[in-house]
């Protein structure tokens, strides 16, 4: 049973107790061993951390075909801004699906985001505004800045159901758990268990590093507490 009473007080743990490294090997432990993203989809500053809902947005290269048949799509962005104002607090829009040929995230969707109370943006290309999201603080995984736009490019073609994220599915209300070293994606339906075993190796890894700092060898510290 889970020891915190609510989401806020969730993250809050996270971001107080937890990294990115230590929630991936509990998610190993428990068979889980595909969770993260791939390594290039890195923090704009190296110092932001991201936790919160995954809300899934599938975003897709123009297809003047399939965009001919669907009349949503023939929105400039497709159902981007209903995707961007679906938001809810505490929600990371996450969005995977085009080719890392133009920005899926930038500073006005930033804005956005913020006034929704979202905790970040996770995308699978490009953002770009890059000083203008530095200057918001909003927290912002991707590939880098670049500038290109998306508009005559791709368009988001769904959001709210689930989506692929190089080998990761990622369904709604999954938790997204990002810091400088990667990108965790925590099931739903293992989140108590995952994040009560990070919680624990955590205060373990506290007493293991105040004992080797006293001299104990590592043999002796993985002996006495079995974590390393």
């Amino acid at each position: 049973m889970a020891t915190w009473k609510d989401d806020a007080e969730l993250f809050a743990l996270i971001r107080q107790e937890l990294f990115t490294a230590l929630v991936g090997d509990i998610l190993d432990q428990n068979g889980y061993e595909h969770q993260f993203l791939p390594p290039e989809i890195r923090p704009l500053d190296p110092r932001m951390v991201v936790t919160g809902r995954a809300m899934p947005v599938l975003e897709a290269d123009i297809d003047n075909e399939i965009i001919h048949r669907n009349p949503q799509l023939q929105k400039p962005f497709g159902l981007m801004f209903e995707a961007l104002d679906s938001l809810k607090p505490n929600e990371v829009y996450i969005c995977s699906g085009a080719s890392p040929a133009y920005a899926l995230w930038g500073g006005l969707m930033s804005v956005r985001a913020i006034h929704t109370g979202a905790a970040g943006a996770v995308v699978n290309g490009y953002s770009r505004d890059t000083n203008e999201i530095l200057g918001l603080s909003f927290p912002t995984f991707s590939m880098g800045g670049y500038a290109q736009d998306q508009a005559p490019r791709g368009k988001v073609v769904d959001f709210g159901n689930p989506i692929r994220f190089g080998k990761v599915i990622i369904k709604p209300y999954d938790i997204i758990f990002g810091d400088r070293d990667g990108i965790v994606v925590i099931p739903a339906e293992v989140e108590n268990d995952v994040l009560e075993g990070a919680l624990e190796k955590a205060r373990g890894e506290h007493l293991v590093r105040k004992s080797l700092e006293k001299g104990m060898t590592t043999v002796e510290a993985f002996a006495r507490y079995g974590i390393m």
